[in-house]
C-alpha cells in the first residue's frame, strides 16, 4: 500500500510540474501566436464579410430611401431635411448577440509530431484569437467561456491572450457547464478525445437556452494515419497509462476503425443539438479552419 501511495504521489507531482511547464511555455509562445493569429485573420478576411445586416436592433446601420407604402413614422426627418428626398434610418441585426470561444488546454493538446506544422494547443490558440479578431471586425462581441466577459474591443487579441495565460485549465478538458444566452453562439476548439456522452452533457448545458455552436476538432496527422510499425510504446498524455505494441502495424486497422467510430459519435452529439463539427489537422494551414467555420456562423448552419 505504501509503495502504491508513493507512486500515485510521484505521478501527481510530475503532472503538476508538467502543468507548470506548459503554462510557462504558453506565456513564452503567446506573443508569437498572437502575431500568427493576426496573419491568419488577415488572410481569411479576403472574401469574407461581416455578419451585420439591416433589421431589428439597437445600433444604427445605414440610411436608405423611403419606399412608397411605408409608415410615415419610419422617416428620419432630421436626415431628410438635408435634401429633397425622404430617408429611413435602419438599425443593424446581429446574427448572434455574443460569440463565445473556448480552447481545450488539457495535456493531450500538447501533442506535436514531425508530420505537423505545430502542436495542437498552439494551433487551437491561433484559431481562437483569429476568430476573435475577425468577429470583432465584423461588429460582434466576443468572450471566453468562464474567463472573459464579451467585448467588442479592437484589441481583442491582446485581451484574450492575457486572459488565457492567467486562466487555469479545466481538469475535464471541457468548458464550464453554463447556459449561454438564447441568441449566442459558441466555438469550442479541442481534440475532444473524451467520452462523447460527457461532451453531450456539456453541450446540452451550453445550449439549454437555445444557443448554437460549432466544434472545431484539432488532430495531429499521426492521430489520423497511425504511421507506426514494429515495437512501439504508446503513452497516454494524461498520465493514465502506457501500451506496448509488439507490431504496431497489426493494430492500425483496429485503431482507424475505433477512431472513425469516435468521430462519428462526436458528430452525432453535435447534430443532436443542432451544432456543427469541423475537423482540422495540424499539417494544414490554420486559415483553412477559419474559412470552413466562418460561413457556418454567417448562415446559421448547424
Amino acid at each position: 500500500m505504501a509503495v502504491s501511495t508513493r507512486l500515485v504521489s510521484e505521478q501527481a507531482a510530475l503532472k503538476s510540474v508538467g502543468m507548470q511547464q506548459a503554462a510557462l511555455d504558453l506565456a513564452q509562445a503567446m506573443p508569437r501566436l498572437a502575431l500568427e493569429a493576426r496573419q491568419v485573420a488577415a488572410t481569411a478576411m479576403h472574401g469574407l464579410h461581416g455578419r451585420r445586416r439591416a433589421g431589428q436592433g439597437e445600433n444604427f446601420w445605414q440610411f436608405r430611401h423611403f419606399a412608397s407604402g411605408e409608415a410615415a413614422s419610419s422617416v428620419d426627418w432630421r436626415r431628410s431635411a438635408r435634401g429633397d428626398a425622404l430617408y429611413v434610418r435602419e438599425h443593424e441585426w446581429d446574427a448572434a448577440q455574443t460569440l463565445w470561444l473556448w480552447v481545450d488546454r488539457s495535456a493531450s493538446m500538447n501533442l506535436v509530431s514531425n508530420l505537423a506544422q505545430t502542436s495542437k494547443i498552439e494551433r487551437a490558440l491561433v484559431l481562437c484569437l483569429a476568430f476573435a479578431d475577425l468577429l470583432v471586425r465584423g461588429g460582434e462581441r466576443v468572450g471566453l467561456i468562464g474567463v472573459v466577459r464579451p467585448s467588442s474591443q479592437r484589441a481583442i487579441i491582446q485581451k484574450l491572450a492575457l486572459a488565457m495565460m492567467a486562466a487555469k485549465e479545466e481538469p475535464s478538458g471541457l468548458p464550464d457547464r453554463i447556459a449561454l444566452a438564447p441568441r449566442s453562439e459558441a466555438i469550442l476548439i479541442g481534440d475532444f478525445l473524451g467520452e462523447p456522452e460527457t461532451l453531450a452533457a456539456t453541450i446540452g448545458a451550453l445550449a439549454s437556452r437555445g444557443a448554437r455552436g460549432h466544434l472545431v476538432v484539432i488532430a495531429d496527422p499521426v492521430e489520423e494515419t497511425f504511421p507506426f510499425a514494429g515495437r512501439t510504446e504508446l503513452i497516454d498524455p494524461e498520465g493514465v497509462g502506457k501500451f506496448l505494441a509488439a507490431r504496431a502495424q497489426d493494430i492500425r486497422q483496429a485503431y482507424e476503425t475505433r477512431l472513425a467510430a469516435h468521430r462519428d459519435a462526436i458528430r452525432a452529439v453535435a447534430r443532436r443539438f443542432g451544432w456543427s463539427m469541423t475537423l482540422h489537422r495540424t499539417d494544414r494551414p490554420a486559415s483553412q479552419a477559419v474559412l470552413a467555420v466562418h460561413p457556418l456562423l454567417q448562415q446559421g448552419a448547424g
